[in-house]
């Protein structure tokens, strides 16, 4: 199971975030999803070489799109006196005929971030390094952060080979299927003489507990929030139970 599905979808809600964060209703949702959808290729089609490490959308009632843009090179992405971010903004209103919200936030170590790691490895290869040097640096360089481990995985045309196949490397300890564990994944494609070669790397930053992690805190937070919008009645019921409970585990 941990082997197959993406790290980040296997653990929201344990100890990661969703990259969407608003509410809708049926008749809505699917649309503002394609819209999300849009929004991230936008991003990241544009601003390709500035290391875009993830994209997180929010959307508040009055039909405002708040657009948080994590990046390795905050600088291109604003531009010179926030020219770059007041150009996005324009295009992403026009992309979605909404009120848009530009938030540049800086990936401190890009070493870290699968995702950049993949398209520097990617990067590499489409500048015709050696596919088993490109793994190994990227390896190298991210160990050299301070990670628990990582895996990277090539597969496609390997050295111009005529038949496709995948290699790995991996250094370290990577547990997929252990959920506390912090896995970062990332995918890139190279575009080589040959064809396309895809690039995929795990990266383990280590275990969260449950208990500590922002999903967990985000839930016990609106789960507060929909009690002190009980009636007093409820809330009483609710303390008595709850009294009645913790007397009965004390028996």
């Amino acid at each position: 199971m941990g082997q197959k599905v993406n790290p980040h979808g296997l653990r929201v809600g344990v100890i990661k975030d969703w990259d969407s964060k608003w509410y809708a209703n049926k008749a809505n949702f699917a649309d503002l999803l394609i819209e999300d959808n849009k929004i991230r290729k936008y991003v990241k089609n544009k601003l390709y070489t500035s290391g875009i490490a993830r994209t997180v959308i929010e959307r508040a009632a009055n039909n405002k799109v708040k657009v948080n843009i994590f990046t390795a090179k905050p600088g291109m992405v604003i531009g010179r006196a926030g020219a770059g971010v007041e150009e996005l903004r324009t295009e992403l209103e026009k992309l979605t005929q909404k009120s848009v919200i530009v938030n540049v936030n800086e990936v401190k170590r890009a070493e870290k971030e699968a995702q950049l790691v993949a398209e520097n490895v990617a990067f590499s290869l489409e500048r015709r390094v050696s596919f088993r040097r490109a793994m190994k640096q990227g390896i190298q360089r991210t160990m050299k952060a301070g990670v628990e481990g990582i895996k990277i995985m090539t597969s496609g045309r390997l050295g111009g080979a005529e038949m496709a196949r995948n290699e790995k490397y991996s250094e370290g300890n990577v547990p997929l299927h252990t959920l506390r564990a912090d896995i970062d994944y990332g995918f890139a494609e190279a575009n080589t003489t040959y064809g396309k070669v895809g690039v995929k790397v795990w990266i383990n930053k280590g275990e969260i507990l449950p208990e500590t992690s922002e999903a967990v805190k985000e839930m016990r937070r609106a789960n507060r929030a929909k009690e002190e919008f009980k009636p007093k009645k409820e809330k009483k019921a609710y303390q008595q139970r709850r009294d009645n409970r913790s007397y009965q585990d004390r028996d």
